[in-house]
């Protein structure tokens, strides 16, 4: 019997989880568990905007990317990304994003 093929990890839905409360947004691993698992996904990519232009990360977001690894391992979803979009203009390395599984910032 041959290995089991890899994922294809093709796009199921995009979703809206929340917006955001005057300067920040309000972000829980539950919310965004919640609708993965009703849509039968397996892995999930998490994309922001930072409204300044700048994608670099803060620290909130690292420890938000870090809290939604250690989650997405308990309930046994990939994480596969977790990407801060910007304005190219304002991104210290010019790309306009800012993605964290390129920088070694998750798994």
């Amino acid at each position: 019997m041959g290995a089991l093929p890899k994922s294809k990890n093709y796009l199921i839905k995009m979703s809206e989880i929340t917006s955001v409360i005057a300067t920040s947004s309000l972000i829980h691993p539950r919310e965004i568990f919640r609708e993965s698992i009703r849509n039968g996904s397996t892995a999930i990519i998490v994309v922001h905007n930072h409204p300044s232009g700048d994608p670099s990360p803060s620290k909130a977001d690292l420890l938000v990317a870090q809290k939604l690894l250690k989650s997405s391992e308990i309930v046994g979803f990939e994480l596969i990304d977790f990407i801060i979009l910007g304005d190219a203009r304002h991104d210290p390395m010019e790309l306009g994003y800012c993605s964290f599984r390129d920088r070694r910032l998750i798994g």
